[in-house]
């Protein structure tokens, strides 16, 4: 039986950058831009990234680089999807489509739980 890894509870620009594949001057421009992407910082005023939080920074990548969303539209549609209290993006694909993304994203975090044990 394949136990699960254990999540840290918070991670470093560092690492959420490395994980998102975003440069650390993309996530502290964000900040700035998306009121819903608001890390907390430790004592040493470094931010300290939450599950939440990355789910958030995939989510307006994916608007923002797939969906091709302007800055101000993808602010909308993240308060739309707040506002119905939904966590997916519409994917407009066909079956077919949908079948891929569906794989790639599988992959995409099958690579991530391999970062985060250090596998790589």
């Amino acid at each position: 039986m394949k136990l699960k890894p254990i999540q840290k509870l918070y991670y470093s620009i560092a690492e959420v950058s490395e994980i998102t594949s975003l440069k650390q001057h993309v996530l502290r421009y964000w900040e700035t831009e998306f009121d819903e992407l608001k890390p907390s910082k430790n004592r040493a005023g470094n931010r300290i990234y939450r599950l939440n939080d990355i789910k958030l920074i995939f989510q307006i990548k994916k608007l923002l680089y797939e969906d091709k969303f302007t800055i101000d539209g993808t602010r909308k549609k993240l308060a739309l999807l707040k506002k119905t209290k939904s966590t997916q993006i519409d994917m407009p694909f066909k079956k077919n489509e949908r079948q891929n993304l569906f794989v790639s994203v599988k992959n995409d975090l099958n690579e991530i739980i391999e970062i985060l044990d250090g596998n790589i």
